[in-house]
Parts: C-alpha cells; structure tokens; sequence
C-alpha cells in the first residue's frame, strides 16, 4: 500500500489526513521535501494550497508528479487566498474533480489523472531562479521573493560595519547577510529562517566559512548564547492575519542570545508597537531612523 502524505495544516474538520501521513511543508521545519518524492509513489495526499498562484501551481504540479496514476488527491484554500481557483487550475492539470465549500474554503477531491498536462511548465515556473537585479537566487513563495523589501533596504542603508558573532533572525534569501558578511570584522553569523526553500536559497547566495544556516523556528530552542548582535526583519503575518505576537517572539530571543552589551538591530512596519516588547528587555533602545512607513531600532542589552 502506497503512503499517504499531507501539505501544511489544513483544518481536521476540513480534510481527513491520516495519521503516520508524510508532511511536506516547506514551512515546517524538519519536512520532507514534496521536490524530491518519487514520482507515482504516493496513494493519497492532502494539500492546503499556498496563496501565491506562481507557488500554488508549482505546489500542485508536484503534488500530481508525486501521486500513484488513480491515487486521491485532495486541495483546499480559502475562497479569498486561492480557492476560488483552485477547480479551474487542477481542471487545468487535467483532473475531474468535484467540488465542496465549507467554512469559507473551496475543497477540491480527484484521482490523480493517468497522464497530468501542463505539470513540467508549473514546475519549471517555480523552480529558484536567479534574480539579476539582486544578485541573488530566489523562489516564488519565499518572502518578497521577486523584490527587495522596503524594509530590509531601510536596514541595510543604515546598518552599521558590525563585528564578532551574530545571527540573523528570519534571514531570507539572505539580503542582510550578505552586507553584514561585507564586514571583515564579523567572526560567524548564524542565518535562521523557517521557510526551507530560503534557506536553500541563502546556501546559494552566501558562500562564506563564517556563516552556519538552520532551517527552524526562531521561536523555538535556538543554540545561541553569548553573541555580540542580532539583526532581523521580523515577520507580523500568520495565515494572512495580522499576529504581533511574531515579532515580540524574535525579541524575546534576541534578548536571549545577546550578551550584555549586545546590540539587536530591528527594522519593522511603523505602526507596530514593539516598544513595548523593546523596553523591558533592553538597557537602551533607540529608534535609528523612521522612513517610508517602517522604522529601524538599535537596541543594547
């Protein structure tokens, strides 16, 4: 009997996903990777569709690839983040399907066809792809994957030459750790993120001893202790939902792993008020420059 797999967390009361199912999430550390499942050798998988329609179809272009000829294909998204299309793009793939919608999401159900068309294009699509105006390898999916951040470019216009041992928290494709590598002065720096697909962009673009990349939480157990900086452009959306929460967790572990006297560097969206997750935590905390709707804070431990 051929294995059963999943693709995120799509609600219980949404989609029967058996226990023992292999998780494929490029968003949950530790996943295996949907890219590298033999073709045709899984019997049923369960996928909550990305937002993005570039990543969405890549997403179910694999999926199909991974699938057994007959296997049960089943996708979900909520109406306003992809599920409105999500019938007309697997029709698209060549499956029948019929169609259900409960608690604001489309559920699509199939077997997976004998012979999917259009899956090599989908996938050729999302593949990482090297960005000429950066300078860098990048996938659709990963954040501000087809652009530079306003954010991030704050920070880097004003960043200062740092030194000794450092991270960089929710590093991306690794923008900010390339300028803070510039620096001859930097011993290591640890880049995290939890999207697998940017870490392995980052191992592309950072081709440098000093560097170490984790794909994990940062909210979790870190192996930090004892550094000299931090610098982050922490992330304030879940799911699409506005979460504060995100960016007071980066805090808190930046607090955690600095050593006193430790400067935290933090660009964020102007209306988010981190001060307070700022203050208690730091012996100085001051706002570094406020420009185009986001701000950059130097902090000290």
């Amino acid at each position: 009997m051929k294995s059963s797999g999943v693709y995120g967390a799509p609600p219980t009361e949404l989609a029967d996903v058996p226990a023992g199912s292999v998780q494929f999430s490029p968003l949950i550390p530790g996943s295996a990777a949907l890219e590298a499942q033999g073709q045709g050798s899984l019997g049923r998988l369960v996928v909550l569709a990305p937002p993005g329609t570039v990543e969405r179809r890549y997403t179910l272009a694999l999926a199909l690839k991974a699938l057994a000829p007959g296997g049960e294909f089943i996708v979900l998204a909520p109406k306003d983040k992809g599920g409105s299309r999500l019938a007309k793009e697997l029709k698209g793939f060549g499956c029948e399907i019929s169609e259900t919608a409960r608690r604001h999401h489309r559920i699509c159900s199939c077997e997976r066809p004998a012979e999917p068309t259009g899956i090599d294009e989908a996938i050729r699509e999302g593949q990482p792809v090297l960005d000429e105006a950066l300078g860098l390898w990048t996938q659709p999916g990963v954040f501000s994957w087809s652009r530079l951040d306003p954010g991030s470019a704050l920070l880097l216009q004003h960043l200062p030459d740092l030194s000794g041992k450092g991270a960089d928290f929710g590093c991306g494709i690794g923008v900010l750790s390339r300028a803070i590598l510039a620096s001859s002065k930097v011993e290591r720096l640890t880049m995290i993120d939890i999207d697998r697909r940017a870490t392995e962009m980052a191992a592309r673009n950072i081709d440098d001893p000093r560097s170490d990349i984790l794909w994990t939480d940062v909210r979790g157990k870190l192996p930090l202790s004892g550094l000299h900086f931090v610098v982050m452009n922490p992330p304030f959306h879940d799911g699409g939902a506005e979460d504060q929460s995100l960016g007071q967790s980066f805090i808190r572990k930046a607090a955690e792993a600095l050593r006193p006297g430790g400067r935290l560097w933090l660009v964020a969206n102007r209306h988010l008020p981190y001060e307070g997750a700022l203050n208690p935590l730091f012996k100085r905390v001051a706002p570094a420059i406020e420009s185009g709707g986001y701000k950059v804070y130097e902090a000290m431990k």
